[in-house]
Order: structure tokens, then C-alpha cells, then sequence
């Protein structure tokens, strides 16, 4: 039979909601698995993306084939070998790195021909130089390109400098970056992260914790009291959401004294853009767990649901105009996708409110959505 007066719904008690309030925040404190998923498993994610993601490739192992003893290559040679960016294993020849490719412990090869240093005559730039990269790498490959046709370059401006080659123009290339002048990965990398940690965080707080209430039988204990569907959400959201600011809180304190990375932004931007997000995150945390009731469920479901779509759909690794078209109108039901823009505009370029409010509504109307269902879904009844 029914546990409520369906009219009393309308009455909200502020006293019932305090009473909610109070429950969870003491059981936050005495289960420590809140704590573990708001302040342990953040600090292990950050590690993880500080310490073992980066897009800036050093170090790059290759082949020389030094198939020209010139001055002039062995010139091209040091070069190559002071650079950051390789690691350089000389040869002769370039089938003495054919099984080092083949097994992949060098990822090209770089082969100085026997007519290198005739290129003084012919009053051309064009490198007399043969790179093979390993193309079962694409991304490494083309670093492999790049990277030698930077090293060329550069050895030219000194060769023109010292030796004044005659045909060879001297350019002076002074490019300039915005928002990220070093061009440095983890600066957009770091603060991208945020939105998947969060989006884990904040689901799991509320599917995990809820969901043991069902199974315990608690919850049914909450069902039968004359507390409304209302009122039993925004007593168990506003606990978890305090947790899971704080949580944020510290992880922003972490990039920005641990990991050293610029926030241009305020806080008050920071804060804001963040709520929106883990209002959503909660209100879909509380929606698996009203569906599942099941901590093994809502564990599996919440990293199918917030982890996986917020990883791959939200420009955090992978650039969504790159994506299919299907693909890029789905990244719009994503919540992630909006704060990961937000977090990197904050970060790196400042208070771009047009931009901010632009990725905050869609957030709240996605967040509104998930609460609106958990209340359809979680009728108080008796079984």
C-alpha cells in the first residue's frame, strides 16, 4: 500500500530535509568508503594523469645510418644526438636497423646518404636526408617526421650562421602561442581530467552509497516515514555534493601547487562551473541506484554510464571534430564535454563568461532531466 499521501507532496518540510541532511552526513562519516571515493581514489587518478599521460613525446629512439663521414654529417649526426627528442643508435648502413624496427626498439631510421655533403652546391634547403618512421605508430610516425625536419632546419640556421652557406636564406621564424605559450600537454591535459574524476566521483557517491541502502533494507525504513520523494533527494544530494566540492577543492589545490598549472580563471568561475557538473553527476549517480538497488550493479553501470562516455566522448583525449558526425551530436548529451571546455578555458585563458554560461545550462537542463526520472522512478510504496 502506499506510505504517503500523494498531496502531501506538495508540503515541503524544511525539518525532514534537515533530518536527511543529518542522517548522511553521519553516515559519510562512518563509512569509509565516501572517503576513499572522495579524497583516496582523486590523488591516485591525478597521479596517474600527471605523472603517466603526456602528448609531448622526448626521447624518441631511432636509427643514424651515417652513410656519409663527412664534416658536414658528422655535424648533422651531433645535432641529432643532443637533441631531447632522440635517442640515437649510429650505424653504417641502414639494414643493420632493420630488425630494430622490426621489433620495434627503434621507432625510424635516419639515413645520411653518401652524397649528404654535396647539397653546399646544389642552392636548395630540401634535406638530402632519408627518414623511415614505423607507421603501425601513426602519431609516434609523424613525431618521427617532425621532429627530423625540425632537427634539419635548425642545423641549417646554425650552418648558415657559422659558415655563412652561400644559396642557403637565413629565416628567423618567430612563432607565437596563445593560452599555452610551451605548448606544454599537461596543461590542457590536467584540467580536462578533472571532468572525468569528478564525473566518476560524484556518480559513485550516490549509486554506491544508495544502492547499499537498498540492499540493507534501510531505505525501505526512509520509504515508510512521511517524508516525500522531494525531500528524500534533496536531503541525500546536498551531503554528497558539500563531499564532492571539497573533493574538487583539493584536486584543484594539487594541480595547482603539485603539478604547477596556471589557473587564469577565478575561482568563483571555477567553483560555479563545477556545481553545475556534479549536481548532473549525483542526479545520475541517484538515478542508477534507484534502477539497480545493487551495489554490484550500480558499480558496473556507473563506470559504463559517467566513466567511459566522459573519457572518449568529451574532448578530454580524443578531438570531437575529428569524430563522425552520429558521434559529435551524441557528445552533446554528455555532460564532460562541458566542463571539460569550461575547466580549460578557466585554466588557460580566464573568465570567458559567454563560453562558461554557453556549456552551463546544457549541464543543468541534463542534471534537471536525471533528478526528474529518479523522482518518477522511486515511488514510496511497501512491497
Amino acid at each position: 500500500m502506499s506510505a504517503n499521501n500523494p498531496s502531501s507532496t506538495a508540503n515541503i518540510s524544511l525539518r525532514r530535509i534537515k533530518a536527511i541532511i543529518t542522517k548522511e552526513s553521519y553516515q559519510i562519516v562512518r563509512d569509509p568508503s565516501s572517503i576513499l571515493i572522495c579524497f583516496i581514489l582523486p590523488l591516485v587518478l591525478l597521479f596517474l594523469y600527471g605523472f603517466g599521460m603526456s602528448l609531448d613525446i622526448k626521447h624518441l629512439r631511432i636509427g643514424l645510418a651515417l652513410e656519409d663521414t663527412s664534416p658536414d654529417a658528422q655535424s648533422f649526426a651531433k645535432a641529432l644526438t643532443n637533441s631531447e627528442y632522440f635517442d640515437v643508435k649510429i650505424g653504417r648502413d641502414r639494414r643493420e636497423f632493420i630488425h630494430n624496427i622490426l621489433e620495434g626498439s627503434i621507432r625510424g631510421i635516419v639515413v645520411v646518404p653518401a652524397y649528404f655533403s654535396n647539397f653546399r652546391h646544389r642552392n636548395t634547403t630540401i634535406a638530402p636526408i632519408q627518414v623511415i618512421a614505423d607507421g603501425s605508430e601513426p602519431n609516434t610516425a609523424n613525431f618521427v617526421q617532425n621532429y627530423v625536419a625540425g632537427a634539419w632546419e635548425d642545423w641549417l640556421q646554425q650552418e648558415k650562421i657559422s659558415n655563412d652557406l652561400t644559396g642557403l636564406p637565413l629565416i628567423n621564424v618567430l612563432p607565437r602561442f596563445w593560452y599555452n605559450e610551451e605548448l606544454e600537454s599537461s596543461y590542457f591535459l590536467l584540467p580536462g581530467s578533472l571532468a572525468i574524476i569528478m564525473a566518476l566521483i560524484g556518480t559513485l557517491l550516490t549509486s554506491l552509497v544508495v544502492a547499499r541502502e537498498w540492499e540493507r533494507g534501510t531505505m525501505e525504513a526512509l520509504m515508510s516515514t512521511p517524508i516525500t520523494i522531494f525531500e528524500l533527494l534533496i536531503g541525500k544530494l546536498i551531503p554528497y555534493f558539500i563531499l564532492g566540492m571539497i573533493s574538487m577543492t583539493l584536486c584543484v589545490l594539487i594541480l595547482k601547487f603539485i603539478y604547477f598549472i596556471p589557473q587564469r580563471g577565478s575561482w568563483l568561475a571555477l567553483e560555479l562551473v563545477s556545481a553545475c557538473f556534479l549536481i548532473t553527476a549525483l542526479g545520475l549517480g541517484l538515478f542508477i541506484s534507484a534502477l539497480t538497488r545493487n551495489q554490484f550493479a550500480a558499480a558496473q553501470a556507473s563506470m559504463t554510464a559517467a566513466f567511459l562516455p566522459a573519457y572518449m566522448l568529451s574532448g578530454f583525449i580524443f578531438e570531437i571534430a575529428s569524430m563522425p558526425l552520429p558521434i559529435q551530436w551524441l557528445t552533446y548529451l554528455m555532460p564532460a564535454r562541458y566542463l571539460v571546455t569550461s575547466l580549460q578555458t578557466i585554466f588557460l585563458v580566464g573568465d570567458n563568461w559567454p563560453l562558461l554560461f554557453k556549456n552551463i545550462f546544457p549541464m543543468l537542463i541534463i542534471g534537471t532531466l536525471f533528478f526528474a526520472l529518479t523522482a518518477r522512478i522511486s515511488v514510496k510504496r511497501l512491497d
